[in-house]
């Protein structure tokens, strides 16, 4: 074995000995390896709101991330910090991944494992600082390999993904606020091939909190007190279209469902979901759906959205994304709510590893109207969104 300088010198005068200094070097070059193959990466994500109209932040929308601390201000959003291993292509593969959240929204992730604080009387949780996933990743060699995840881990449903930088819009839809959002538990995802794959999994709950458990009081109504073996239960398909359909490669189609106790709601809640993005013949112009539904078991309320999507990307830093969506809250004494809203967004990527875009929002509520006496009918929010990936 070679040693350094340092290493001779130290062994010549007597503080340390050759035999020592060896078994130092091997027993160094596990962790090396395992820190050569760890990978970390995040971003920061700021904002600046415009809520158009005078006394806006009464009658702000209820869609996720949003609030009156955002109001007509410049925001930071979060911070996210991501160390990983990922699986490589050995049959016995190994890793993890962990997502760490801080700023205003780790509060509204909610993701918490325990109540933290003392406010007017009222526990509150959070501190700007949250887990959004923290697993162990593990493959089995079975037929083409079945892939685990084990630990904290999002939702497998949803068009949108928590992390805003990922949307074609930087506001979040309505139908991506009735999901679940993070599950403890185990997921299997298996691929039959290049253009289908399932994933079947089993929680504590819904969620979000971490560690949560059905059979504690969490929630209010019939729904808790479950017995100590009740669990959540999760599947999904995703299809995919082979390169050989023409303009119409790579579109996907993909369908999920959710069942387990909220302590949200306080109930059990079992949520569906399907979205389909679909490519075209002028190049770089995609368009997306989405469909939620929300199922509270044993309530006198559900919910549902639907949302359209199209992206069209000009050029290599310049594009334009739109959406459109309905949500309907339907409860059984005949007092709906209906919502509209309109999302138009440009994006255009100026800076290395910058996503910088401009949007504009409007939502409708015709029924009940937005605020607090339900006077206003109509918001408008202009938004511009900047994120450093690193």
């Amino acid at each position: 074995m070679k040693f350094n300088q340092w290493t001779i010198g130290l062994a010549a005068v007597g503080v340390i000995s050759l035999a020592s200094a060896a078994r130092a070097e091997e027993s160094a070059v596990p962790l090396m390896t395992a820190l050569s193959s760890t990978t970390i990466s995040g971003y920061v994500d700021v904002s600046a709101h415009w809520n158009l109209g005078s006394k806006s932040y009464h009658g702000l929308p209820y869609y996720k991330f949003n609030g009156p601390n955002k109001s007509d201000g410049f925001n930071l959003n979060v911070v996210q910090l991501s160390i990983a291993k990922p699986l490589d292509e050995s049959e016995w593969a190994a890793g993890y991944k962990v997502d760490l959240w801080m700023g205003p929204d780790a509060n509204v992730l909610g993701t918490s494992s325990s109540w933290w604080g003392w406010d007017d009387g009222d526990y509150r949780y959070g501190s700007d600082f949250a887990i959004r996933q923290a697993y162990v990743a593990l493959r089995a060699p079975v037929g083409n390999g079945i892939d685990f995840k084990v630990g904290a881990f999002d939702t497998i449903i949803g068009y949108e993904s928590l992390e805003s930088g990922n949307n074609p819009n930087y506001t979040r839809s309505y139908g991506h606020t009735i999901e679940p959002q993070t599950h403890t538990g185990v997921l299997a995802t298996y691929r039959f091939s290049d253009y289908v794959s399932a994933a079947v999994g089993v929680a504590n709950t819904v969620g979000p909190r971490i560690n949560e458990r059905a059979f504690l009081p969490w929630g209010w109504g019939s729904g808790y007190g479950k017995s100590e073996s009740y669990k959540t239960y999760m599947g999904s398909i995703a299809l995919s279209a082979p390169e050989d359909w023409g303009f119409l490669a790579g579109s996907t189609l993909y369908g999920g469902v959710v069942n387990g106790f909220s302590s949200n709601a306080g109930e059990n809640i079992t949520s569906w979901y399907a979205g389909a993005t679909l490519a075209t013949p002028v190049e770089g112009l995609k368009f997306g759906a989405a469909f939620d539904y929300m199922d509270p078991h044993h309530l006198d309320y559900d919910a549902w959205a639907v949302g359209l999507y199209a992206s069209y990307q000009a050029t290599d830093k310049l594009s334009f994304h739109v959406r459109g969506e309905h949500l309907r809250w339907e409860e059984d004494w005949d007092d709906d709510e209906k919502l509209w809203a309109l999302t138009g967004t440009v994006q255009y990527d100026l800076w290395q590893n910058v996503i910088s875009r401009v949007e504009v929002r409007w939502d409708h509520n015709r029924d009940r109207g937005f605020g607090k006496y339900e006077s206003k009918k109509d918001a408008v929010l202009l938004a511009g969104n900047i994120i450093y990936k690193f």
